[in-house]
This record gives structure tokens, C-alpha cells and sequence, in this order.
């Protein structure tokens, strides 16, 4: 297995260690649900290194961007972020991503560990025309997110950067700890915090997550992992890649609409088969529901509408800080209205479910 720079600090706060995506990383360390109200009420800490960072310089930077992603990266201004699709010609998910302009002719696409490889190849493939150098660095930077609502006062610590005036989806470049670093109001983890870019060597990048786990006692901020960063962004619908997207699923259909932005100057992939299909409708939704009667809908549980079978749970919990048993799943246009009832076959058993507004938590600001 792939090992963060981090990965030492991790065995010392007796993480349990699990593979992910070909990385050994820790799934938690003083519990899930403990890790998850930790973020929600106080702060966690975050090894997300294993995500990949793809750079594009040059004159046309800006236009291969475009070509690439859904939303409009024209709209950006050095130290502004976007979500965004990375899409097929059908106009679904190669991947989701943040773009980053750190400069003009600049920017930083921040892809999912698992689709590293495949999303280079991939955007490659489509700016060989243009003006542009990419570079995958993913194996140069180290990744912490601190989250929760002492995020601020807990990296404040550690950097020169003024955080509190830092706005959602802004950035800056300074140095924490020392070392040179781009740090963001991001997250996904549904509440306000920070990621950091740096790099450095292994003793470095272990020694700022421990001293970070370890001045976060002082706001009873805990190391957290992989299995609480998934309940929190599934709290705040913020969709999983292999999960609640994919190729077979378009960004209309994924109700991401509000990043799709079909009348930008730069055409982009997966363009008509999005604006055809915004014309004559979708046939099927990404919701969210709660279970009405007993037990926890996970991934891959069949799902039944008026008695037919369409699909299945593309993710499902019973979330810990709102104590219910919560998921997302796709389901047909007509059938997709808040109210709306279905089944849900739990191993012999079938539950009820009702669709519900989200996203399921919603932090006050």
C-alpha cells in the first residue's frame, strides 16, 4: 500500500488502519461517531493527502480548464476556488474537482485519490491542443484538513495568514509550521475549516499533524478518519465519487445543477448531452431520504417505487450527529417529490422510506 508523509503520526495516535483507494490510512482513532460530533461541535483533524493535485500553466491554461469542467472558471480571480464536473460526452462524472487560480495562466484542479491516474490521462488527452502544460505533482504535496467551528482558532496557531477575514472557497499562500503552504476555507465536512497544501518530508509533515492533534486538545479537537469524514459529507449531501456519481450518471441527474454553467464563451465536454437533456427533462434525481421503519440502508440496497425495482442506495449511514438512519439514492423524476415514499430491501427484510430535504445538516453561519 501507498503511504502519506503522514503516515508515521498516524500509528502513534493508534489509528486503525485501513486500505483505501491503495493507500494505508486510518479509518479512526477514538471512534466514528466520537470523531463525527467532534467536527460537528468542536474540530477535527484530517490526513487527506492521498487526494491528487494537477497543475496547468501556460497561455491557454484558462481555456483548457474550461474545455474541461462544467462550471466557469472565467468567473475566478487569483485566491478563488470552484467546485466543478469533470465530464464524459454524455455529460456525466469522469470526476468531481476544486480549481484553484493561483495566478493568470495558473490554476490547481484538486481530483479524488482513486481517479488520479485516470483523470491525468484524461485531461491530457483533451488540451493536446491547446497552449498548456499539465503536471501531476500529486506525489510532492501533503494534504490536512482541520475542521469544525475552532478550525480558525486552532490553525490560527500554526501560520502567518490572517484566517478570519479568509472567506468560503478563498485561499491564500503563506507558510504554517514553517513551511510554504496554500491554505483554503474548504472542506467536506458540511462545517466551516481549512485544507492545507504543503510540501515537505515525512518527519515535517508528521510532526505539524501531531503537533495540530496535540494543540487541539486544548479545544477538545481530535484526530479524525476516513469512516467520519464519510458520515459528515453525507450529513451535508456532498456527493462521493463511486457512490453518489459517476460515469453512468449526469451532473442534471446528480442535482448538481449549480455547476453546470451551459452558456460560458469556452465550449466543454459533455456540453449538448447536457443542454439537450435540460431541455427535455431528466428521467431520474439524486434524493434524499430518512428510513421510516428500523434498520440502516447501505450502499447497494435494492430499492422498490409502486413495487417495481429501480436501482439502489448509493450511500446510506446512520448519521451521528442527527441520530437517525439517513442515504441518497436515485429515483424516477416522477417519484422524487419531498414526501415521496418507497422501499428499501434491508437483507430479508423491506423498510420504508420517505424523501426528505437537503442537505439532511446545514451548520449555522
Amino acid at each position: 500500500m501507498k503511504k502519506t508523509k503522514i503516515n508515521e503520526a498516524h500509528y502513534l495516535l493508534k489509528g486503525k488502519m485501513v486500505e483505501f483507494c491503495g493507500w494505508d490510512l486510518p479509518v479512526q482513532y477514538s471512534g466514528v461517531n466520537t470523531e463525527h460530533v467532534a467536527v460537528r461541535t468542536t474540530g477535527g483533524i484530517f490526513d487527506v493527502s492521498h487526494m491528487g493535485e494537477i497543475w496547468f500553466r501556460g497561455r491557454e491554461a484558462l481555456r483548457a480548464v474550461q474545455h474541461l469542467i462544467s462550471n466557469d472558471a472565467s468567473k475566478l480571480a487569483p485566491g478563488r476556488i470552484q467546485y466543478a464536473g469533470l465530464l464524459t460526452e454524455n455529460g456525466c462524472f469522469v470526476d468531481d474537482l476544486l480549481v484553484y487560480m493561483i495566478r493568470e495562466n495558473e490554476y490547481l484542479l484538486v481530483v479524488n485519490a482513486a481517479n488520479v491516474e485516470k483523470d491525468f490521462l484524461w485531461m491530457k488527452k483533451h488540451t493536446a491542443g491547446f497552449d498548456v502544460q499539465l503536471e501531476d505533482r500529486s506525489e510532492e504535496y501533503s494534504q490536512i484538513a482541520v475542521q469544525g467551528p475552532v478550525a480558525e482558532k486552532l490553525l490560527q496557531e500554526f501560520t502567518e495568514i490572517d484566517l478570519q477575514p479568509m472567506g468560503y472557497y478563498h485561499f491564500a499562500q503563506g507558510r504554517v509550521q514553517g513551511m510554504d503552504a496554500i491554505v483554503s476555507r474548504t472542506g467536506y465536512t458540511g462545517e466551516d475549516g481549512f485544507e492545507i497544501y504543503f510540501k515537505s518530508d515525512a518527519a515535517a509533515a508528521s510532526k505539524l499533524f501531531l503537533d495540530l492533534a496535540g494543540k487541539g486538545e486544548k479545544y477538545d479537537a481530535l484526530p479524525a478518519g476516513l469512516g467520519a469524514r464519510d458520515t459528515l459529507r453525507l450529513e451535508a449531501k456532498m456527493a462521493l465519487y463511486g457512490n453518489d456519481i459517476d460515469d453512468s450518471h449526469t451532473v442534471l441527474e446528480a442535482d448538481l445543477g449549480w455547476i453546470l454553467k451551459l452558456r460560458k464563451e469556452e465550449p466543454f465536454i459533455g456540453q449538448e448531452a447536457l443542454a439537450r437533456q435540460k431541455q427535455e427533462g431528466i428521467r431520474r434525481k439524486l434524493v434524499g431520504f430518512e428510513l421510516l421503519d428500523k434498520g440502516i440502508a447501505r450502499h447497494g440496497y435494492p430499492i422498490r417505487v409502486d413495487g417495481r425495482a429501480f436501482g439502489a442506495v448509493t450511500s446510506g449511514t446512520f448519521a451521528p450527529f442527527l441520530k437517525k438512519p439517513i442515504g441518497l439514492a436515485y429515483l424516477p423524476a416522477e417519484h422524487c417529490a419531498v414526501g415521496d415514499e418507497f422501499q428499501i430491501a434491508i437483507r430479508e427484510k423491506t423498510a420504508s422510506a420517505r424523501i426528505v430535504e437537503t442537505p439532511f445538516y446545514k451548520r449555522n453561519k
